[in-house]
């Protein structure tokens, strides 16, 4: 079903990359766009088609496919596709076919190559996926469409000669606990045979198991390179009919690959995990789910995807579940007795997270509330939701910011009491409240609740001046680990010595930033990065300081994620403590750099609370 709704642009342009468009741009773009409504089984576009343009999902789901039954991935809200065909020869490379009941925004061809041409944010999101470079998808593809077969074959094949017999071969197969052996002549690849083979070309034919391998096994397998893209390696099994694919370089096997390696790391993708979630029955079904998070975000930065992308992915997988605990929880105990919104704060209301940390969330409730009749219910919603959350691995807030806790469990006139008395009287603790709740996010229920409560809230703390001097000096106890002629301040005892802590002392000295500058620019935005757009377009700061810091937040974060993959990588639990011996000389000046700019940005702000006093 095809429709056309002026309201449409706005949609669009409420997420990256189409953020980027000017009003012109805008403007120019909105009368064309296309509301597409798909139900369960339909297909979008099919392998081969020609495309109509972009598609940007805003609800629903679907299912990538090679073929009929080849699932490569899946697709959801946010998600983008087509880019791939649309800037190759025009047709799909993959099919599309509906999952759950989808809408979809379409950006016809002609309009989307405008874009290209003429909107840098646009051109460079999707630069990677131009025909120039067949092996790239671009740099926010993740799963089988960012990483190379290299990253997923098995590096060391089980070889044999073709004299070996099938017994031997099937012994090989099960002490190496695997389901294919390559067939080497000297240093030539012969053949393949595989535990297919074995039943189907000797045990139900009846032969003996003294036969050479040689009269059975595939000859002169199709081989794939290292570099080419796991999903290039799919589609070829997929073609061949086939379960495994020899990784061959300069004539030279270098490994092994197989469907069961793909669709493996096909399940440690956002979007598959986040459809799990969705039909996830109980909190350790979802729990098991989160289990696949580290791999996730290895896999991001190992495929060069920027900061602010990888945390909104695992981001999204906290929303899912939260989301799905509740629905959970409303099945359980039955449907509430009036509105509500439940609401996260800290890294999840920014859409910052890096894997697994404490929950802070609270819930909204409609004025109509009456703690005597309707408390019982939520208080069991939210022990429920917050039990599910630290089954799936997000610990119980040690300062107790949950919605069990009955005073973040409050109708909205006691919202809005809560901050019109942290902005009258901002002492210690107001200071670390409203730093927490300034970062609140909507993530299910009535979102009418948050309606205007934050530019209400925004306005009154904007024009009380010893508020904003106290939110200030608040955020200035942050301090980058920069010591004398700029080296670096190091942790000096403890488990962590010799180290530095990017997360308190690099990416929240940042994020402090970004919420003063929310305030003095009385902006709605939740995230560090976008509040930081925001106040550089509002004129709170300039646009050279907003370039910088930007640029520097991008810095710590990139080599934040960089250190925790890497912990990752090597088995080890993922933590915020690098050693900066740890980087090359170049990458070492480059974090002082970027804890420089932090610096004076916080002199900036520090002059100007003086300023107001």
């Amino acid at each position: 079903m095809r429709q056309t709704d002026p309201a449409l642009i706005d949609t669009l342009c409420a997420q990256a990359p189409f953020d980027a468009l000017t009003d012109e741009m805008r403007a120019r773009l909105a009368p064309d766009l296309d509301l597409i409504e798909l139900a369960i089984d339909e297909t979008l576009f099919a392998k081969g088609a020609p495309l109509r343009g972009l598609y940007v999902v805003i609800s629903g789901a679907f299912d990538i496919q090679t073929g009929a039954n080849d699932l490569v991935s899946h697709r959801g809200p946010g998600d983008i596709m087509g880019e791939r065909g649309l800037l190759r020869d025009g047709t799909a490379q993959l099919t599309a076919r509906v999952s759950e009941p989808a809408r979809l925004i379409l950006i016809p061809t002609a309009h989307f190559l405008d874009l290209m041409e003429r909107c840098d944010g646009i051109a460079r999101w999707f630069a990677r996926a131009r025909p120039t470079d067949p092996t790239d998808s671009g740099p926010y593809a993740t799963g089988l469409t960012a990483l190379q077969v290299s990253d997923l074959m098995a590096q060391h094949p089980v070889t044999c000669p073709p004299d070996t017999t099938i017994t031997e071969v099937a012994r090989l197969m099960r002490d190496h606990v695997i389901s294919s052996v390559v067939v080497m002549e000297d240093d030539r690849l012969a053949g393949i045979i595989t535990a297919h083979d074995l039943t189907n070309k000797v045990l139900a034919e009846g032969l003996d198991g003294q036969i050479k391998v040689s009269r059975v096994m595939t000859p002169d397998p199709v081989t794939i390179a290292p570099g080419r893209l796991g999903l290039d390696a799919l589609m070829l099994l997929s073609e061949l009919k086939v379960n495994h694919l020899p990784v061959a370089q300069g004539g030279r096997v270098v490994g092994m690959i197989g469907k069961t390696d793909l669709f493996r790391q096909q399940a440690a993708t956002a979007s598959h995990m986040v459809a799990d979630i969705t039909h996830a029955d109980t909190p350790d079904d979802m729990a098991h789910v989160m289990e696949r998070v580290p791999g996730l975000l290895a896999q991001l930065v190992r495929a060069g995807v920027k900061p602010a992308s990888i945390t909104r992915r695992i981001t999204d997988i906290t929303d899912a579940i939260t989301r799905r605990l509740l629905r959970l929880a409303e099945a359980r105990i039955g449907p509430p007795p009036v509105p509500y919104l439940w609401a996260a704060c800290g890294s999840q209301g920014r859409r910052e997270q890096t894997g697994i940390s404490d929950q802070d969330n609270c819930l909204i409730l409609d004025d109509a509330f009456d703690p005597a009749q309707h408390d019982a219910y939520f208080a069991d919603l939210a022990k429920f939701v917050s039990d599910g959350l630290d089954t799936c691995g997000f610990f119980y807030c040690p300062g107790d910011m949950m919605a069990t806790n009955p005073r973040w469990r409050q109708p909205r006139r006691v919202w809005r009491e809560y901050f019109a008395g942290w902005i009258a009287q901002p002492d210690n603790e107001a200071q670390m409240l409203a730093s927490v709740m300034f970062d609140l996010r909507a993530i299910a229920g009535e979102a009418a609740l948050f309606d205007n409560l934050q530019a209400e809230v925004l306005a009154q703390a904007k024009k009380n001046s010893i508020f904003v001097a106290h939110m200030i000096s608040n955020a200035l106890k942050h301090t980058v680990p920069l010591g004398l002629f700029r080296g670096f301040a190091l942790i000096r005892s403890g488990d962590h010595k010799n180290t530095i802590d990017l997360k308190h002392s690099g990416v929240v000295p940042v994020v402090d930033l970004g919420r003063i500058y929310a305030l003095l620019g009385s902006l709605e935005e939740a995230g560090t990065r976008d509040r930081i757009e925001g106040a550089r377009a509002g004129g709170v700061i300039s646009e050279s300081g907003a370039h910088d810091l930007l640029d520097a937040y991008d810095l710590i974060a990139e080599t934040r994620l960089r250190h925790q993959a890497a912990q990752i990588a090597g088995g080890k639990t993922p933590d915020n403590f690098m050693n900066p011996s740890d980087l090359s000389d170049l990458e070492r000046n480059h974090l002082r750099d970027a804890f420089m700019v932090v610096k004076t940005m916080q002199s900036a702000i520090g002059q100007s609370r003086g300023a107001r006093g």
